[in-house]
């Protein structure tokens, strides 16, 4: 289950990051065509800047959302081993003894 977690949290934190490229890339469109003339691309500057302003704090939630699921998953860990501590040492036992069957094997 924490597995699958993992993988939801760091493809999250992917978008996040890729997000924040586009965002940053789009910036630098606007910044270069700040001396582009006419009505239309003005209006169109104004548009896209309000949306990167909408962009910039969504991506803000989302990744605050991120940091706060990941400290959450973190305590419920430390929560668990803390009071189950000879289970967290079997659980580890086993893993450590499965790997070290499917490492003795190759």
């Amino acid at each position: 289950m924490s597995e699958v977690t993992d993988l939801s949290n760091s493809s999250k934190q992917k978008l996040v990051s890729d997000m924040k490229v586009v965002v940053s890339d789009a910036e630098e469109i606007l910044r270069a065509t700040a001396g582009v003339a006419g009505e239309k691309m003005v209006d169109l500057r104004e548009r896209i800047s309000e949306r990167l302003r909408d962009a910039k704090l969504r991506i803000a939630d989302a990744e605050a959302a991120l940091v706060d699921k990941t400290k959450a998953a973190a305590r419920a860990t430390d929560d668990y081993v803390n009071e189950n501590p000879w289970q967290a040492v079997g659980i580890a036992a086993g893993i450590g003894l499965l790997l070290g069957i499917i490492i003795g094997r190759r």
